[in-house]
């Protein structure tokens, strides 16, 4: 299935409606769809790089988007079934300490999410179910999305196709590697 998905979306990459598609992958992949929208954003870029800058645009406003709908979704399953069950299993209480736990680290969790390889629709879930502020959400997610998709753009506009490789295979340990240098640089600070 998740092969069938991958070529569905590389072939919908040199469409005529191509940066709606790429919108449309960009808006379900926030919240439920497995394909991130490099995988299109990559050969349209390639195709016509002067156009680098408007598919970054549209990846990035297009996934925040999607990402209000994970959040939804999120916020608004807890609310239905989640708490009941936890308050029926007595857990109610413990659901209130990890919502402030997570939602303490929040802006990190969705930052990492947003700019890694990890599944920003977990996060995007997860900022909802937890009721993360919107604010911090929406922000952090812009942050994020267009630190990933412009760099992406930028790379490739720079360099053309000779990066698709390195794209396709490195960058996401590229951006885990930083960001998990960059967290240990705060834990240091803090603890020294």
């Amino acid at each position: 299935m998740l092969a069938r998905l991958y070529f569905w979306t590389m072939a919908q990459a040199s469409a005529p409606h191509a940066l709606w598609v790429l919108a449309a992958v960009a808006f379900i992949e926030s919240s439920v769809f497995p394909i991130p929208p490099d995988v299109l954003m990559i050969p349209m870029i390639l195709a016509r790089p002067r156009r680098a800058w408007l598919i970054a645009l549209v990846a990035t406003a297009a996934s925040v988007l999607g990402g209000l709908l994970g959040y939804g979704i999120g916020y608004f399953f807890y609310d239905s079934l989640g708490q009941p069950v936890l308050e029926a299993l007595g857990k109610a209480d413990s659901m209130t300490a990890f919502n402030e736990r997570f939602n303490g680290v929040g802006f990190w969790a969705v930052l990492i999410a947003g700019l890694t390889p990890f599944p920003y629709k977990v996060i995007t879930i997860m900022s909802g179910w937890t009721a993360m502020p919107l604010s911090t959400f929406v922000i952090t997610s812009i942050l994020a999305r267009a630190g990933r998709f412009f760099i992406v753009a930028a790379l490739l506009r720079a360099f053309g196709a000779p990066i698709r490789d390195f794209i396709e295979r490195r960058l996401g340990l590229v951006f885990t590697v930083f960001v998990a240098l960059l967290l240990g640089g705060f834990l240091l600070v803090r603890y020294l």
